[in-house]
């Protein structure tokens, strides 16, 4: 597994945040300016309420160290573009999607280290043998997150003809790769999976679930309107699953720690559209 965990998957998650990158324009986030208010809510949503409600079921739920971790990797992880296209099924406001998930993607520099090194202090206590750095852990974030979607958006903003070409392809690419990605993680715990998912894919189902109601009660509250609470509850389902898997087998060798990030981006595709449906028909109500 060492030719696909320091190279392949790298490159895999690299080239899907490029793909990310060369679909934004700076219009994507003048427009935090323009919509301060419905990019706050999603914001805090997104980076504050999903880890703090993932602590709360690893403290409330009897699970191995290892598992929770995973759990609080998968919750510190940026929405994905996966939300983006939901939201637009769903009717909802895609440009506010696609700011938060450019937004929470070049904080998560800032964001997964600080949330992943806080949780394996608490919950690992240091017995795995290693130490896990806030320093070390932004490098290789910023590495294969923040540059490949600073790349992608200066070939946007300089080469828009190449951009607008490419784009297509590489969204496609993209989900290809995901999918090789997230298979290859389930395939490494192949034995096993059978028992994991019954360990792992209820509290992720539960995390998925609860926080996408609750980003949509609180936008409900807060947001200027439906197609914004839309947006926001989506982005808040729909995590970057890939980078997940990443952070996981690049810090911790993979493994365990893995599961919880496998099983959720597995449940969210299905919850994902069980809710666009709902969203849909109350919104073709109104």
């Amino acid at each position: 597994m060492g030719l696909v965990t320091d190279i392949f998957l790298p490159l895999a998650l690299a080239f899907i945040m490029f793909a990310l990158g060369i679909g934004l324009t700076f219009k994507d986030f003048t427009r935090v300016v323009r919509q301060p208010r419905d990019f706050m809510i999603g914001l805090i949503s997104q980076i504050l309420l999903l880890p703090l409600v993932a602590f709360a079921l690893v403290k409330i739920w009897s699970m191995p160290a290892e598992l929770a971790l995973g759990l609080m990797i998968i919750a510190a992880a940026p929405g994905g573009v996966t939300s983006n296209i939901l939201t637009s099924f769903a009717r909802g406001d895609v440009a506010l999607s696609i700011s938060l998930t450019a937004i929470t993607s070049l904080l998560s520099v800032i964001t997964i280290p600080f949330i992943v090194t806080i949780s394996y202090s608490y919950l690992m206590g240091g017995s795995a043998g290693q130490e896990v750095s806030v320093a070390n852990t932004a490098l290789s974030v910023f590495a294969i997150v923040t540059i490949p979607v600073l790349a992608g958006l200066t070939v946007r903003r300089f080469a828009e003809g190449f951009a607008l070409r490419f784009e297509p392809t590489a969204r496609t690419f993209s989900t290809i790769l995901f999918v090789v990605v997230l298979a290859g993680a389930i395939f490494q715990e192949r034995a096993n999976i059978v028992e994991y998912f019954a360990q792992a894919g209820l509290i992720t189902l539960t995390l998925n679930v609860v926080m996408m109601v609750l980003a949509f009660t609180v936008a409900g509250v807060f947001a200027s309107g439906r197609r914004q609470k839309t947006a926001i509850s989506l982005e808040c389902g729909l995590q970057n699953g890939t980078l997940a898997i990443a952070v996981a087998t690049l810090l911790f060798g993979g493994g365990l720690i893995t599961v919880p990030a496998a099983t959720y981006s597995l449940i969210m595709f299905a919850t994902g559209l069980i809710f666009v449906a709902v969203l849909r028909r109350i919104n073709s109500k109104d």
